[in-house]
């Protein structure tokens, strides 16, 4: 995974490239290839097993989502009014990352289930399309009606969402999608990813260290943050938005001014186009264009931005 550039790339990302070696990648890919990839559908269990995939009864789904949300603070972070429950906590103001502000921190952990991106070789031939829904169900053995085809249903329907205005979107099912989509949006391979570090502070007051601002805190017109979805292999939403900031600070213990977590943070300048229901509205008491609103980057999602 090639990005012109040294900066470290997030342990997270570099581990959850697939692990299947290169024969079995030209073997599963040539089975996918097959009418209605019937001949990959009946490799299902050693394909799901050796692709470290999402696999499972129908009932056991049930352990891993909840009705309302796909554990993932895009639950909240939306533009639209799905009437999905949220968390306090999730946006504040800019002003609020200097040194020494007490906030509190909404639960960052990222609560998906393990899971690899797909090699570019076998996804290239599982279309990510509402109109293959049939084929994907056949692949991943799920049964009308259930679980396993709203998870894919609904995926597939929020990753096909028109973007909002000065918002370009995809969703990405392999590491060199990812980072491909990064470099076409930013327009250069010397960029940076960027994730929070842990999960210290999750639910509870934190106190805010030292502040940098990425890029020198220069307003970015753009610059790509991605967020998990569920899907039996791992797939990211990434979505890049006009005039951000984004930030690195310290993240401390409140009592003991002890420093427990690195954060990233990105504050939304422009939200004129959000919807006046946005949670971040009521959360922090106004609307659409009159305020900016910031968010954590929550654990394993990333932000990509062109390198310092």
């Amino acid at each position: 995974m090639q990005t012109g550039n040294n900066h470290t790339k997030p342990v997270f990302l570099l581990s959850k490239a697939s692990p299947l070696s290169a024969d079995e990648s030209a073997s599963f890919s040539k089975l996918a290839t097959t009418h209605n990839h019937s001949a990959l559908s009946s490799r299902f269990s050693a394909f799901c097993a050796s692709a470290n995939l999402l696999c499972f009864p129908d009932s056991s789904l049930q352990t891993h989502t909840d009705a309302g949300c796909v554990f993932s603070y895009m639950c909240s972070f939306t533009y639209n009014n799905d009437k999905r429950s949220y968390t306090i906590g999730i946006f504040f103001w800019e002003s609020m990352l200097k040194k020494g502000t007490v906030m509190p921190m909404p639960d960052i952990q990222d609560k998906l289930p393990e899971r690899s991106f797909l090699p570019r070789s076998i996804l290239s031939k599982l279309q990510f399309s509402t109109s293959k829904i049939s084929e994907l169900k056949q692949v991943f053995h799920a049964s009308d009606n259930s679980t396993m085809e709203t998870m894919i249903v609904e995926t597939l329907s929020d990753c096909k969402k028109a973007p909002s205005p000065g918002e370009t979107k995809r969703c990405v099912g392999s590491a060199e999608d990812m980072i491909d989509f990064a470099i076409s949006v930013l327009g250069s391979r010397n960029v940076a990813i960027r994730t929070t570090k842990n999960v210290n502070g999750s639910k509870q007051s934190i106190m805010i260290g030292s502040v940098k601002g990425i890029n020198g805190g220069k307003v970015m017109q753009q610059s790509m943050t991605c967020h998990q979805r569920l899907f039996s292999y791992l797939v990211y939403s990434c979505h890049s938005v006009p005039k951000v900031r984004a930030y690195k600070a310290d993240i401390l213990d409140p009592n003991s001014k002890a420093k427990i977590n690195h954060g990233v943070a990105i504050c939304h300048l422009n939200t004129s186009s959000w919807d006046p229901n946005h949670e971040a509205f009521f959360e922090l008491g106004s609307g659409p264009g009159r305020i900016e609103v910031c968010h954590w980057i929550f654990e394993n999602d990333l932000t990509w931005t062109v390198a310092d």
